[in-house]
């Protein structure tokens, strides 16, 4: 025999769960500090200096 599913509440359980993984995206993009957002600003220009550094011209 087949459960029953109350569809509202199904419905709102699906909403809370998509709420709280946008939520921790939000998390993990927003909530650093200003130090951690100019060292991971740094580290990634660091890396892109690397890379343009080891570019071969062949021409």
């Amino acid at each position: 025999m087949a459960d029953i599913v109350n569809l509202r509440a199904a419905r709102k359980r699906k909403e809370r769960e998509t709420a709280t993984a946008t939520a921790a995206a939000n998390r993990a993009q927003f909530g650093r500090t200003k130090a951690q957002k100019q060292a991971s600003e740094m580290d990634a220009e660091r890396l892109d200096r690397t890379l343009d550094g080891a570019k071969r011209d062949d021409g």
